[in-house]
């Protein structure tokens, strides 16, 4: 009976802990977004003695926020829109069809999510380069590639649980193939679905790497591209970079606000095989 209870508490303490440690970053970006710059080397740690709301005007201004959350918007909702669709058709086409090829189909794409994107980062800007496929066309091609193992693999399991009778019954009725996928399968696929735009939508959101090999044309430039606005040779100004930076989370916590308790449930069903 004691262990029990202890266990509980146990339990509770070390998810407090852990809660901690991941909130600590975001409160050091918040305390020393109000700070003057001399303040936050000199109490890092600690409140803001004035705050300066200063900050998130200048940095607004200094990030040209409008058209860099623009650019990031049409490519991250382009990429996801992309990428949602086109995975979800190929996992619904592989999952319906028993032959071995679709298996080892299945099989490349999963083996496909172990491969680092340094490994080929290379060939695919020397192959997209020599075609001209640069700036947004290229980075949404680019996001579909790298993201489709991991979203085809989510909705691969998640269409395991659905039984192909329902495929049947649509077929006597006269639906062709694609207004089975359409109408029948896709709406059943929202917990998966859901899952597969907020996880994809944060990394787009969130990616300097790539944006900094592809876009190359000074209005394209994404948010976390202009992020590095801050950081110059000489000098680097922490007060407007962290005010920035919170300007820029902001778009993605509301969006995983809104969608979180879909998330739990997709990742559950995309783990069924």
């Amino acid at each position: 009976m004691r262990s029990k209870k202890v266990l509980p508490a146990v339990i509770g303490i070390v998810g407090v802990i852990t809660a901690l440690v991941w909130l600590y970053p975001f409160y050091l970006v918040l305390v020393n977004s109000l700070k003057a710059k001399k303040e936050i080397f000199v109490n890092t740690l600690g409140i803001p003695q004035q705050p300066v709301i200063d900050n998130y005007l200048e940095a607004f201004v200094e990030l040209d926020f409008v058209r860099s959350m623009m650019n990031s918007v049409i490519i991250t909702v382009v990429s996801v829109f992309v990428l949602v669709v086109c995975a979800s058709m190929a996992a619904y086409a592989l999952s319906r069809n028993n032959s071995k090829v679709s298996s080892f189909i299945y099989f490349l794409f999963a083996v496909a999510m172990l491969i680092p994107f340094q490994a080929i980062m290379i060939p695919l800007m020397t192959s997209f380069g020599s075609v001209g496929m640069l700036n947004r066309v290229g980075l949404v091609f680019m996001y579909l590639g790298l993201g489709s193992s991991m979203a085809i693999f989510l909705y691969y399991g998640a269409l395991r649980s659905i039984p192909k009778s329902l495929d049947e019954a649509a077929t006597i009725d006269g639906c062709n193939k694609l207004q089975i996928y359409w109408y029948i399968i896709l709406p059943m696929l929202k917990p998966t679905t859901v899952t597969v735009i907020v996880l994809n939508s944060i990394w787009f959101w969130n990616d300097y790497l790539l944006p900094s090999l592809v876009i190359n044309k000074e209005g394209m430039y994404t948010i976390p591209l202009k992020m590095f606005y801050f950081f110059g040779e000489f000098s680097k100004q922490w007060h407007l970079a962290l005010a920035a930076l919170l300007i820029a989370i902001l778009p993605v916590i509301i969006l995983y606000m809104f969608l979180q308790k879909h998330i739990i449930k997709g990742v559950s069903d995309g783990a069924v095989k």
